[in-house]
């Protein structure tokens, strides 16, 4: 007489092949592998690029040195460069908080059938290439591009408005293409907004205003945390708007890291300046994050 016992019986714990117990490693381990390759090993490069000596022939010569940060933290140029870099960034983001939360919170809330045009005109400056768009710009802000003809046929102005070359211009074009990344994250917030909040103070004697700076926008801040960090690390990495629109008068690292490399092909010293770069972007978001982080903490 045979017996048979029943595999799944219950207290019977059955061995875990090793296969399932490396199951959760071996589910990331593509993503990790990709970060390795694509993420970990350019900047390895990067950082050991960034400590070899220049050299006149090749790309550097032999032996390391701190010679490339140490000139590029005691020039005032450099300083001067990255001090505007930031400046860019902030002023962009600031440009795209102001414009974005309203356009966010009134398309979040509408029913209206034109809602899909408004999406489709928001999306629209991701639509075109980054040099088209550029040279748009160009025909626009120039001394005798649209904006000015248009302003001296009115009789507003006299003399064309230097509308490019400057911090203006720049400033204006990536807060063009980069407002549909602050709109994106502040819509999920908005939609998720309770409708039944603004209705309670409206009862209660609100003003639409008022709803909207006391209820909406304090709800909308993760939207706007999340949507700031994307857009200044854009901003301040742009390198074709600012290079066409910014002319001599706006430097900005990311155009001065590429004359580096390319036209005075001096690679360990633009590879210390996109560390520069990279480690003034960390710091900047590390403190935003910080000082938006009591405001996030109010909704919980």
């Amino acid at each position: 007489m045979t017996l048979a016992i029943a595999p799944d019986q219950p207290g019977v714990q059955r061995p875990s092949s090793p296969l399932r117990r490396h199951a959760p490693f071996l589910l990331i381990a593509p993503a990790l592998i990709f970060l390795f390759v694509f993420l970990v090993l350019p900047y390895f490069n990067i950082i050991v690029m960034s400590l070899r000596v220049p050299a006149r022939v090749g790309m550097y010569a032999e032996g390391f040195t701190h010679a490339n940060y140490a000139r590029a933290l005691t020039d005032g140029f450099y300083m001067g460069v990255l001090g505007q870099t930031l400046l860019v960034g902030l002023l962009t983001t600031v440009a795209c908080v102001l414009f974005g939360v309203p356009i966010a919170y009134h398309l979040g809330r509408s029913r209206s059938r034109w809602s899909g045009v408004l999406y489709t005109l928001i999306l629209s400056p991701l639509l075109v290439g980054v040099v088209v768009r550029t040279f748009g710009w160009l025909i626009i802000l120039s001394g005798n591009g649209v904006a000015n003809k248009t302003l001296r046929e009115f009789g507003l102005i006299e003399a064309p408005l230097r509308l490019m070359n400057n911090e203006f211009g720049v400033v204006l074009a990536l807060t063009h293409v980069l407002l549909p990344l602050m709109i994106l994250p502040l819509l999920g917030n908005v939609q998720a907004i309770n409708p039944n909040l603004e209705r309670a103070a409206r009862s209660l004697g609100a003003g639409r205003l008022t709803v909207f700076w006391r209820i909406g926008l304090p709800l909308c801040m993760p939207g706007i945390q999340a949507g700031g960090i994307l857009v200044f690390i854009l901003a301040i990495s742009a390198f074709v708007t600012p290079a066409m629109l910014g002319g001599p008068q706006v430097r900005t690292m990311s155009v001065l890291i590429v004359q580096q490399l390319i036209d005075n092909f001096q690679w360990p010293f633009g590879a210390a300046l996109a560390l520069i770069l990279a480690t003034a972007t960390s710091v900047s978001v590390l403190l935003y994050i910080r000082f938006t982080a009591p405001l996030l903490r109010g909704l919980r």
